[in-house]
């Protein structure tokens, strides 16, 4: 199972183990994989069983789970190279228990990159299904590989077929997004109708999965799959909902509106003075400066906070404070996507806020960007 919903907010991860860097970019395997890679040999080693004896069969077994996961590994990196080729940054892509995500930094900027990064993923699922298909029947194979091959083609007929679905989080509901917004010209309305549809697509596979326990054999493991499918997809499609409203809200974003006043203290100054000072002024941050009277840091708020009272003037406020690196200094007009992108690229509890004259502005703090986004 694919998704190559692009993920905003939050510092890169390490979701699992680095395999390697295909066009830069970085592939990592949840150990989430290793379960069901045990899981995929089990079942498929009765099959390699017909052809060869044990525990040759249980290796062609596990040939066929590595050789199923390489084919979700091509799928992803179709999506990511289209979405790089469009500028798009990726940051990685993840293989894990239920097939693979491609981690996309921002969204196209219109609904034909939309369509053509969605697109890429089933496309190259179906081309592989088909390549398989002729080499079946055009091409003599050992019975091994012949086995292989048409359980692998099997598989990504199935994994395109199903990506396809009309709703979020699959890829069939990136093209619906794409359809509906190209039409509209409205890229939330878009993402909520997929999002909606996402959620009826996952009452439909639960459904489904109920009716085939009835009807097949391995009734709890039907039911078991389908859950996890039906929640993958629900909680997909529930989240793109959630992110197209907080979205919405991005335009809201103004660092100089959102700024705190600051006053400037000595790197000496006891805490307690510094916070006395701080009120007086009326302001909500304290910024230390150097001897020249220069910024080189900003007083952690959740670390005043965590000081008890009677320690405060025994503290220096400078043993409190978080130095100025380049990514924690941003321009007061900083608004919108510019101001997101800033906050992730360097995380932190708070910003200085500088005027173009190089003056201090004031201080942004993180707490102040996240409840002006989460507003109702």
């Amino acid at each position: 199972m694919a998704d190559s919903t692009p993920r905003d907010g939050g510092p890169p991860r390490r979701p699992g183990i680095l395999m390697g860097r295909p066009f830069g970019i970085p592939v990592y395997v949840s150990p989430t994989w290793f379960i069901v890679a045990i899981i995929i040999t089990v079942m498929f080693e009765p099959t390699a069983l017909r052809i060869v004896g044990r525990p040759e069969s249980y290796l062609v077994a596990l040939t066929y789970a590595v050789l199923l996961y390489a084919s979700v590994l091509v799928h992803e990196l179709s999506h990511s190279v289209v979405a790089r080729g469009f500028g798009l940054p990726v940051r990685a892509i993840t293989l894990h228990i239920l097939g693979g995500v491609s981690e996309i930094e921002r969204e196209p900027r219109t609904p034909g990159r939309e369509f053509a990064v969605a697109a890429a993923g089933p496309a190259l699922s179906l081309a592989l299904a088909a390549g398989g298909y002729a080499v079946l029947h055009f091409v003599g194979l050992p019975p091994v590989a012949e086995l292989l091959v048409e359980a692998l083609t099997v598989a990504n007929l199935i994994v395109g077929v199903f990506n396809l679905l009309p709703g979020l989080p699959l890829d069939g509901g990136r093209i619906v997004r794409a359809g509906v917004w190209k039409i509209t010209g409205r890229q939330r309305a878009a993402t909520v109708t997929a999002g909606w549809i996402g959620r009826a697509v996952a009452i439909a596979v639960l459904a489904l999965s109920a009716a085939m326990s009835v009807t097949g054999g391995n009734h709890w493991l039907t039911v078991l799959w389908g859950a996890l499918v039906a929640s993958f997809i629900w909680m997909g499609a529930s989240e793109a909902i959630r992110v197209a409203d907080l979205r919405e809200r991005i335009p809201l974003l103004n660092a100089r509106a959102l700024a705190r006043r600051a006053v400037r203290v000595p790197q000496d100054l006891p805490l307690a003075e510094a916070i006395r000072r701080a009120r007086e002024a009326r302001a909500g941050a304290i910024v230390v400066v150097g001897h020249e009277g220069d910024p080189i840091g900003i007083v952690s708020e959740s670390a005043v906070n965590a000081t008890p009272e009677q320690r405060r003037p025994w503290v220096d406020a400078a043993t409190l404070t978080r130095a100025l690196d380049p990514g924690l200094i941003l321009p007061a007009d900083i608004a919108g996507e510019d101001l997101l992108a800033a906050i992730q690229r360097a995380p932190a509890t708070e910003y200085l806020l500088i005027e173009p004259s190089g003056e201090m502005y004031g201080v942004l703090a993180v707490e102040d960007v996240g409840r002006t986004v989460a507003r109702p």
